[in-house]
């Protein structure tokens, strides 16, 4: 009944699977503890390019599992309270590799929390999302409100939390919360089609163009040193010169950057 997280591995493609299926994948305190354990496992390992997040069956999470709600929001650990949700949703963020949610069915409160911790959300056209804390009198945790205001400005994010409305997977879209929707019985093999591409890009690129966006979109203080560090380092990768000889000689480039050589 607490659910688990099922990990696949795909030569460099990492899947990670909310698995609770008889609550609807509903999100645990033991889960949450499962991804901050495996996050940083797969962070490092250096077979690994690209993590997915998706859902068990037809639902991608109902949100966070009720009847663990105040342990997962407001666990009492040594004299203070612990947010599990949000140290799960740290480890996907604080991953320095492209992370994708893949949401197909229903992505609820906490649900979508963690799918929105991912670089980006790839919806089917058939799932619906909603942010309910409002439903349930409670406060959504900082991370997400942070997130979601960032994402879709602050009245559609004041709409989104107070009414808890449950929005198709197009008007999600609308709002910015999902960068891509995808028709229902092309979506795993669109989503595959995808990530493999991304698969293929230089690891030097998403590299560090994930941490420009990201401290970018979150006006981060370490903004200049980030971007003053990555410009320097740009001239000096192996993938510049095989990017641009191969794109010369209309060929798939083999790129070769990968952190660990480089850090």
């Amino acid at each position: 009944m607490t659910g688990r997280i099922i990990v696949r591995i795909d030569g460099a493609v990492a899947s990670v699977e909310l698995d609770n299926p008889a609550q609807r994948n509903a999100i645990s305190k033991a889960m949450c503890v499962e991804l901050v354990e495996l996050m940083p496992l797969l962070d490092a390992d250096p077979a690994v390019t690209v993590v997915t997040l998706c859902g068990t069956g037809d639902t991608f999470s109902a949100g966070a599992q009720l009847s663990d709600l105040s342990s997962i929001l407001m666990d009492e650990q040594d004299g203070e309270r612990v947010d599990h949700l949000s140290r799960a949703d740290d480890a996907i963020t604080s991953m320095s590799k492209t992370t994708i949610a893949m949401v197909d069915g229903a992505c609820m409160g906490g649900g979508w929390q963690l799918a929105s911790a991912c670089d980006f959300i790839i919806a089917s056209a058939r799932s619906t999302f909603a942010i309910t804390p409002a439903k349930l009198g409670i406060i959504y945790p900082r991370p997400g409100i942070e997130r979601l205001v960032r994402e879709v400005g602050p009245a559609a994010a004041k709409l989104i939390l107070f009414t808890g409305q449950t929005f198709s997977a197009a008007e999600a879209r609308s709002f910015g919360l999902v960068a891509l929707t995808i028709a229902n019985d092309t979506f795993a093999e669109e989503c595959a089609r995808l990530v493999e591409t991304i698969r293929s890009r230089s690891r030097f690129s998403l590299h560090h163009l994930k941490r420009l966006v990201d401290q970018t979109a979150s006006s981060s203080p370490d903004l200049d040193s980030t971007w003053t560090e990555a410009w320097a380092a740009m001239g000096n990768n192996p993938d510049m010169a095989t990017g641009v000889d191969a794109f010369l000689a209309r060929e798939r480039p083999s790129f070769t950057w990968c952190p660990s050589a480089a850090q």
